[in-house]
């Protein structure tokens, strides 16, 4: 029998946008966490602010983006797809509706129940830290609100492939809460009021996220009627799989807030370094998982439609062709958070209140995250074809299990695992990364099976990952070569003394910053060149590029 033709439309250029637009935003939010941590350090009013965030967060994390993605996309492309616009406009509308209504009410749901909030979800905060956290959740919740109808703003232009503003537009949100930074540390404010200052700057922030994006959606739709109404039969199919998504995006959150509150059983200096930790372990799965996956499924959404066969074809060689150019680069940010994490901390963080001492535990929480980032970003491109299939219940079972279960070991982990060791309780903080981690690939492996029984088994990249980590394995070595050789050279002790242990880096004999650059400098480099060597199409496409602009290829 004749096979179809299934060579699906490239999205790669769809992924690139999402790619620069995702890395605009990490770039300067990044420069928002170093400004942040020079001036806050990772003290009470930084620990403060950290789990105030977590708790306002729950509105994005369950109306939002990833929830948008999942119900409202693959509905919202499919008519278009099928070239039923006016009824595409009249579905985006209703739903804008219908999110502004619950967010309203949520929204004003969390402002009467902040203090029990706080104590759900920090209950080692008393005093001081409690109040101001309370009086930091009552700022922050009104904006992320604002933050969902931005999300639902980057639905309609993933949709029409008009990736890179609905990604770079958290520029604004960034930007807004660097400028209430910088502003009080002008004035030389207290710290508590620094934090406040932070809060109204994430309002301002939310607010200019939203609004840059809405003039090009307005352009989009053709007509704009944002009325709640359940009347279309498309709607309903939204919120089909809305329910579910929500679901499976509360288990999610709940997840994030397990892990806030076992943090503040131990010290606010271990909220406040997790937080700086997980900022850097997002990085990664922000830029390669969510732009491959955002980019893919409003493809795979169209391709969903064809016959069971083509539509099996498509989506297996989408899903080979996404998972391959994941690995090119997530295998080697898996390595360098085990090998670099004090390279990264201190080139990214350590100034001002931020010390050495701060650098390295983020180090040891970077090492858990190095075990999550593999399965983190593969497991987002399986749940984006469920999506495509108008299946959110398959991802909602599998991320229960993994929440359940993560709960259940991450607190013998967390409160007894470190005395077990003998090791100080603080440390109990690394272990949140490294169940998180493992739960990650427990998830990921069910979703791999269950997507393989309903399109057909995915091939092998045990071949093309082996080559993969070998390199990376190289560019570590190179890297520690070169820590070893500097140490040598300024005649410093690689394991400084002090509180349980120390980094690789030779500070103070060396200033941090280029040291830092020279080591992660070495290790790119030389992943790019063994990689070259191999042969592997994404690192010669990318020094192709590089060649190009200057003037070589």
């Amino acid at each position: 029998m004749p096979q179809p033709s299934t060579k699906p439309a490239s999205s790669g250029r769809g992924a690139t946008l999402v790619a620069a637009g995702i890395l605009a935003s990490r770039l300067v939010g990044l420069v928002r966490q170093k400004v942040f941590a020079h001036v806050l350090g990772s003290g009470l009013e930084a620990a403060a602010f950290s789990a105030a965030t977590r708790i306002p967060n729950v509105l994005q994390n369950l109306l939002g983006e990833g929830v948008l993605s999942a119900s409202f996309i693959p509905v919202y492309a499919g008519l278009r797809a099928e070239g039923k616009n006016e009824e595409a406009d009249r579905v985006a509308g209703a739903v804008f509706g219908l999110l502004a209504v619950v967010v309203g009410v949520l929204v004003a749901a969390g402002l009467f129940g902040s203090e029990a909030l706080v104590e759900l979800v920090a209950p080692g905060y008393q005093g001081e830290a409690r109040a101001l956290t309370i009086r930091l959740v009552r700022l922050i919740f009104p904006g992320t609100g604002v933050l969902v109808l931005s999300a639902w703003c980057l639905g309609i232009l993933n949709s029409h492939r008009r990736f890179f503003l609905s990604y770079a537009a958290p520029v604004m949100w960034n930007l807004c809460i660097i400028a209430a930074l910088g502003w009080t540390w002008w004035r030389h404010d207290p710290a508590a009021t620094v934090a406040v200052w932070a809060a109204f700057g994430t309002i301002a922030g939310s607010v200019a996220q939203f609004v840059v994006q809405l003039p090009n959606v307005m352009r989009l739709l053709g007509s704009f009627r944002p009325a709640p109404s359940l009347e279309l039969s498309s709607v309903r199919k939204v919120l089909t799989g809305f329910v579910p998504a929500v679901a499976a995006r509360g288990v999610v959150q709940l997840s994030a807030w397990v892990d806030t509150a076992y943090a503040t059983l131990l010290t606010e200096r271990a909220v406040a370094t997790l937080t700086y930790a997980q900022t850097i372990a997002l990085l990664p799965v922000s830029l390669f998982g969510m732009s491959i996956s955002a980019a893919e499924l409003p493809e795979m959404s169209e391709d969903a439609v064809k016959s069971h066969e083509e539509r099996s074809a498509a989506l297996r060689q989408r899903l080979l062709a996404g998972l391959e150019r994941l690995a090119f680069f997530v295998v080697p940010s898996a390595v360098a958070f085990l090998v670099l994490g004090d390279a990264i901390s201190g080139a990214l963080l350590e100034s001002g209140r931020f010390t050495a001492a701060d650098s390295r535990l983020v180090w040891y929480i970077l090492i858990g995250s190095g075990v999550a980032v593999s399965a983190q970003t593969s497991g987002r491109l399986y749940s984006s074809a469920f999506y495509a299939l108008k299946d959110t219940r398959t991802p909602l079972k599998f991320a229960i299990i993994r929440v359940g279960l993560g709960t259940l070991i991450g607190y013998w982990a967390v409160r007894m695992l470190p005395g077990e060791l003998g090791l100080p309780a603080e440390l109990g903080v690394v272990s949140i990364t490294i169940t998180t981690g493992a739960m990650a690939w427990l998830e990921m492996t069910l979703l791999r099976r269950a997507l393989t029984k309903e399109i057909g088994a995915l091939p092998s990249l045990a071949p093309r990952l082996a080559r993969l980590w070998g390199a990376a394995v190289l560019g570590a070595g190179a890297e520690v070569a070169l820590k070893l050789a500097l140490v040598s050279w300024r005649g410093a002790n690689p394991i400084a003394a002090g509180e349980w242990g120390g980094g690789f880096l030779p500070a103070p004999a060396l200033p941090v910053l280029p040291v830092s650059v020279a080591l992660i400098g070495v290790y790119g480099v030389t992943y790019l060149l063994v990689t070259y060597a191999m042969g592997i199409p994404q690192s010669r496409a990318l020094l192709g590029r590089v060649l190009k602009r200057v003037g070589l290829g």
